[in-house]
């Protein structure tokens, strides 16, 4: 397949997708993908590491989140623009802290940025980090956040986190890397909905090869009152391939979602296997209707009275018959000519040179 600029996406006559409704997904068809070259500069950062996107319908603009632990430059997110034959990066804006400065690099302080989505109903956007666990000689522990900022990048407020999801020196808690990797909100702006990657130690074994019993759990959010209403457990499926050789890392986890309305939503599960270029993405619908809400249940592997999330595959990237990266990041865009809407899906290239800053434009059907 060729590599292309993505296509259209603010032609004149393409009307915008009003996030007030709730959007109906059926089949996806891709009008084109397009690699980002690595390590581009620009405004003096390094654009890579791209892990979540997100489309201000009002200024026709996406903003992406970088995962940058302040290691290549301060931790930031980028403003661009998607045209007929490029993708333009308009600005470039630091996360801050409450007190005002940026993110230092230090491991204790730095933030693992993953999910950022704009809200339309405030003109704020939400964004959150991973936090750390390193448990070693120089032990670090930082929870994981939600945090509310300015388009400026300046600091407004935070999410509540329940104790279940503080990192802990011993095997409890969220595992490393595993934290609150998507987020998303209702289409009338009530609620939120965050994921963990991969599930807590209580919750039970990562993903393995065969049938699995890995649930991750989905935290529901009051918006308004920026506390956790709910939670629900969901089945991740086995990891796709084994890695090369044996003994190496291999994962599979949720790297984004994407809501469609309190009860549904749209989820991707991403599998590594160390070895293996490709990435396994396989895009489901989930129904959140006859779930448990588990918030009182501390260990999903001890207790079994309970109702997953349903869910639905309604897509597999390997159908494209490409490279197909790291996908982290996911969003609707405006209406398309022929009035269908668009969706933009972005892989994080982990600043390798071995991976790619891939963009995938797709009709939704």
């Amino acid at each position: 397949m060729k590599k292309y600029w993505l296509l259209c996406i603010l032609l004149s006559g393409c009307s915008v997708a009003h996030k007030t409704t709730t959007p109906v997904v059926s089949k996806l068809r891709l009008i084109h993908k397009y690699i980002i070259p690595h390590d581009l500069p620009f405004n003096g950062t390094t654009i890579g590491g791209l892990s979540g996107i997100d489309y201000d319908t009002a200024q026709q603009v996406y903003y992406l989140i970088c995962d940058d632990r302040s290691e290549k430059q301060s931790a930031r997110f980028y403003t661009a623009q998607l045209t007929t034959d490029s993708v333009r990066f308009t600005a470039v804006t630091s996360l801050r802290m409450p007190d005002g400065n940026v993110y230092p690099a230090t491991k204790n302080m730095a933030p693992d940025p993953e999910a950022m989505r704009y809200n339309p109903h405030t003109g704020h956007l939400i964004w959150s980090s991973e936090g750390e666990r390193i448990v070693d000689k120089d032990t670090i522990l930082k929870d994981p956040g939600v945090y509310e900022i300015s388009k400026d990048g300046r600091f407004l407020d935070s999410f509540a986190i329940p104790s279940q999801f503080h990192m802990q020196a011993t095997a409890a808690g969220p595992r490393r890397n595993g934290t609150f990797e998507g987020l998303g909100f209702t289409p009338d702006g009530r609620y939120m909905f965050v994921n963990l990657e991969e599930p807590r130690y209580e919750d039970g074994p990562r993903a393995e090869f065969t049938d699995t019993t890995a649930y991750i759990r989905i935290l529901k959010y009051d918006l308004q009152s920026r506390k956790p209403v709910a939670q629900y457990a969901y089945k991740l499926d086995p990891v796709a391939q084994h890695p090369v050789p044996s003994d190496k890392f291999y994962i599979n986890g949720i790297s984004d979602i994407l809501v469609l309305s309190a009860s549904q939503l749209l989820i991707i599960e991403r599998s590594f296997s160390t070895g293996i270029k490709d990435c396994t993405i396989r895009l489901f619908v989930a129904s959140l209707d006859k779930a448990t809400d588990v918030s009182n249940i501390n260990s999903l592997q001890e207790v079994k009275a309970f109702t997953p999330v349903s869910k639905k595959q309604l897509f597999n990237f390997e159908s494209l018959h490409t490279y197909i990266d790291n996908i982290e990041g996911m969003t609707f865009g405006p209406r398309l000519p022929n009035g269908h809407k668009s969706m933009i899906f972005v892989a994080d290239n982990n600043f390798s040179a071995q991976e790619e800053t891939q963009f995938y434009l797709f009709e939704v059907e």
